[in-house]
């Protein structure tokens, strides 16, 4: 059961992201060879890289396998990256395990049906403004912008200003 926002933001210490449609704005193009390429918001990037510095906890569960995306979390220093998964809540219960953090501690970000269960869960299940109406339903928090727009920045400063970090 979820607090509201302004009761839970403040009690974040772990968020955990979506790639396609939360670090990207949800475009795969595809070249001639046939590799798939991604583009990520460098804002987004920027914030994740200060949240982990001043203590907030960021990992990333996604169904995708993209190996750029893979060498775009290395660069950010995101530790632990779950690529090629399914059915994420399993691996978010593992996740908070290994951070030993209580779901009402985590924010998670995502924005299509495969994320319901894991917005549902979190203290603080949040969607970028261009998520499936589904996933805005169950969400606490809505970010003004779009997928690989700033949303990630967005939620990651709402969070740490509400802790006096930003």
């Amino acid at each position: 059961m979820h607090m509201n926002y302004y009761q839970s933001i403040d009690k974040i210490k772990g968020l955990v992201l979506d790639i396609d449609g939360v670090l990207t704005d949800n475009r795969i193009l595809i070249t001639e060879a046939g590799e798939f390429l991604r583009s990520m918001n460098v804002r987004d990037g920027y914030a994740i890289k200060r949240a982990q510095q001043l203590g907030l906890k960021i990992g990333v569960i996604s169904g995708g396998r993209s190996i750029g995306t893979k060498k775009r979390m290395d660069i950010l220093q995101v530790q632990d990256v779950y690529l090629g998964v399914e059915d994420k809540l399993p691996v978010l219960k593992e996740l908070l395990q290994l951070w030993n953090l209580k779901e009402s501690e985590i924010a998670y970000m995502g924005d299509d049906l495969l994320d319901i269960q894991c917005i549902e869960y979190v203290g603080l299940g949040t969607c970028p403004k261009d998520a499936v109406k589904e996933v805005h339903g169950v969400s606490d928090f809505i970010s003004e912008f779009n997928g690989g727009e700033g949303c990630v920045r967005d939620i990651i400063e709402k969070i740490l200003q509400a802790q006096g970090k930003w």
